[in-house]
């Protein structure tokens, strides 16, 4: 109804419109009278929506056909079996009986979900309760689409083919730039880094995109969202398109595998008694298909073991994932156990957990199938610390190395898989203090060699350490705050012989936490929390420093993937100078980003190249001859930036010039109202001016040179 017909109605009425109060009105239950609400735009796009009906009820057929006597103990046996897969709702198994009370040999089973049913129909299908009874399982909704079917014959209609959305667009990009997601205030952004227009391109904005984070997935496919109802993974080229929803109520954490087929999502509840432990509930969903391949439940503490930690007492990721595309294993650290599971059943190994007292930790080379584990000291110091390595899904120890008077130890596994650093920390003979060193295991070479590494100082503190990517060197801040010193190593050199070599030292330096450049070469040594944002940009191959910076109170440091730009970013932890600024690998400052309410800053990551490692190092030796190219591209850019900062100055100069000759008009024009209130009189200002207006003529002569000549007669 128009606005006006409603006066019109209101004043046929005698309703004085003036005098209603319309916040106070409410509508009936399930009526909106057309009326639309506010956010209905935003509820419909982006609620993530899951179906209802029979899809969640399973039917199980070929059951024992058994007495009233055994009806109860049969029930317990269904569903001793079936609450594994998924939560059974109360009341929802029923297994229909004749008027004597023997049961028929089916039943019907109701899940939450209908992902819970699809995964009980999936596992149980087939299923041995004994030699006589072998479970066929199907979906109620199945039994109307079969029952419905056509007495004749009738050939399928064949759909025209409709292409996907190229989920890989973006590396087509002409200008190879990267793409990064920000989140500040409702907002969250996909932006092209441009950095030769020193500034960001606006690809997709979405207001309330997420109720807590995004998070891109390992290859740069996908951008995970999180919802009260569960996650949603978007892609595209430019649109960013809803692909999949994932259903899990409540949802807090989510991780995917590295070759992106797999979505783990977790989710917390605190309990009404507080000496309880927290209730916890992980899923994990293809994440094509969207099917929930399997879920695990149970209290934090049973999920709290190693990692960095997480929520409600959870480590996270709690599922460590094997190296490379396959995500053929993933590991879970429980009390005395490690259990690894395959993802082709979604089952142990074997049927069969690794059972290793007191393991404290676990970590999975980046590359293979092989799982290094620490087991802290026992018995007082009578049963010394280890480290070992175990292949899998042989479960065969490759190495191990026995520790003593070790006070903890942390893992640090290089990229390509071809190292693992362990850092050992030890009481002195006293007991009342520690040391730290290294052993490092040369995991491709024979018999996977161990050397040991102490620092020149052993009494230095390590504060940070990190393995250059791809590469064979590796970082250390070691020492005293608050200028500790940075050391550099090798694993490789051709004097030594391969063993460890120290490459140098830098001392005194504003820094605690370590940056490498994805290609390797380049680090950051930054100075972060305490250091207040302090910024050295080193080139590792010539022990140089390239450029001294600061970005005040910065609390992230980002490279891009491809290593030529670095991103640093105030986030609201710290409530001013919130946004981001870009600089290049050699540290330059090139653009600044300021936003209020900063909250999230991450690259979009690029799949590893198809290029061989001899053709990048061809490449990398012929660079001037590919880069031609692109410098020139650089130099139109430069000249275009150039021509357009002229024109803006240009501007502003007319831009001022227009105001002052308007000031100037009006003045003119007010200066006969001027002389009429001093009765005629102009101003000495004035008169100063038209003094100096006034042009006169001055003739007079000058001498510029006398010569002299002789005139011959």
């Amino acid at each position: 109804m128009a606005e006006l017909d409603i006066d019109t109605r209101a004043a046929k009425l005698g309703i004085d419109w003036s005098q209603v109060n319309l916040d106070s009105i409410q509508l009936p239950p399930g009526e909106n009278f057309g009326i639309v609400s506010d956010d209905e735009g935003v509820y419909h796009d982006d609620q993530l929506e899951f179906d209802t009906g029979f899809g969640n009820i399973i039917v199980v057929d070929n059951l024992p056909v058994v007495p009233k006597t055994k009806f109860e103990k049969l029930e317990n046996v269904l569903k001793k079996i079936y609450s594994q897969l998924g939560v059974i709702k109360e009341k929802g198994l029923w297994m229909p009986v004749d008027p004597s009370g023997t049961t028929l040999g089916y039943c019907f089973i109701e899940f939450n979900t209908p992902q819970e049913a699809q995964n009980a129909k999936e596992k149980t299908h087939g299923y041995k309760l004994d030699k006589s009874h072998i479970f066929a399982v199907n979906m109620f909704d199945d039994f109307d689409r079969l029952m419905n079917v056509k007495e004749e014959w009738e050939a399928p209609q064949t759909k025209p083919y409709v292409p996907g959305e190229n989920l890989q667009k973006w590396l087509t990009d002409e200008k190879a730039r990267d793409q990064l997601v920000t989140r500040s205030g409702p907002d969250t952004e996909v932006l092209w880094n441009d950095a030769r227009q020193k500034n960001t391109e606006l690809v997709h904005k979405r207001s309330y995109w997420t109720e807590s984070y995004v998070q891109w997935s390992p290859l740069g496919t996908y951008l995970v969202t999180l919802h009260k109802q569960g996650a949603a993974v978007w892609g595209g080229a430019d649109t960013f398109t809803r692909l999949m929803r994932y259903q899990h109520n409540m949802v807090k954490l989510v991780d995917f595998s590295p070759g992106e087929k797999y979505l783990v999502t977790y989710h917390s509840q605190e309990p009404s008694n507080p000496r309880d432990a927290s209730k916890v509930e992980i899923k994990v969903f293809d994440v094509r298909t969207g099917r929930m391949m399997r879920d695990f439940k149970g209290s934090a503490d049973e999920f709290s073991i190693g990692g960095p930690g997480g929520v409600a007492g959870a480590s996270w990721p709690v599922f460590r994932w094997a190296g490379g595309k396959d995500d053929k294993y993933f590991a879970k650290l429980s009390k005395n156990t490690i259990s690894v599971y395959e993802t082709e059943t979604f089952g142990l190994i074997d049927k069969k957990s690794i059972k290793v007292d007191n393991v404290v930790d676990i970590c999975w080379s980046p590359t293979d199938s092989i799982l290094s584990l620490f087991v802290p000291e026992q018995g007082g110091g009578n049963q010394p610390a280890k480290v070992a390595l175990v292949q899998i899904p042989s479960k065969v120890e490759l190495r191990q190395k026995n520790l003593f008077s070790v006070s903890d130890c942390k893992m640090y596994w290089q990229s390509s898989g071809e190292y693992l650093a362990v850092k050992v920390d030890r009481y002195t003979k006293t007991k009342k203090s520690t040391y730290s060193g290294f052993e490092l295991f040369r995991i491709k070479e024979r018999d996977i060699p161990i050397e040991v590494l102490e620092l020149d100082n052993k009494n230095d503190k390590i504060i940070a350490f990190a393995w250059e990517p791809k590469g064979h060197r590796f970082a250390v801040i070691h020492g005293d705050q608050p200028r500790p010193d940075v050391s550099f190593y090798t694993m490789k050199t051709t004097q030594h012989g391969g063993r460890v070599t120290k490459l140098g030292t830098l001392k005194a330096k504003q820094a605690n936490a370590l940056f490498w450049s994805p290609t390797g070469k380049y680090i950051i040594l930054a100075g972060l929390k305490n250091f207040n944002g302090q910024l050295e940009f080193f080139n590792v191959d010539e022990l140089e420093t390239m450029a001294t910076t600061e970005h005040f109170m910065a609390t992230d440091i980002e490279w891009d993937p491809t290593g030529r730009y670095v991103a640093t970013a105030v986030t609201s932890v710290h409530e001013m100078e919130n946004g981001f600024t870009i600089w290049s690998f050699n540290g330059k400052l090139l653009y600044r980003n300021l936003k209020d309410h900063f909250f999230q800053l991450a690259w979009r990551p690029r799949p590893p190249s198809f290029l061989s490692p001899e053709k990048e190092e061809e490449i990398a030796k012929n660079l001037k001859k590919y880069s031609k190219k692109y410098e020139l591209e650089d130099q139109d850019v430069s000249l275009q930036l150039s021509e357009q900062d002229r024109e803006k100055r240009k501007a502003l100069k007319e831009e001022w010039e227009k105001w002052v000759m308007q000031w100037k008009s009006l003045h003119e024009e007010e200066k006969l109202a001027r002389q009429n209130l001093r009765d005629g009189e102009i101003s000495d200002e004035e008169e100063e001016e038209d003094e100096a207006k006034e042009v006169k003529e001055v003739e007079f002569e000058d001498v510029i040179e006398v010569t002299e000549e002789v005139v011959q007669e």
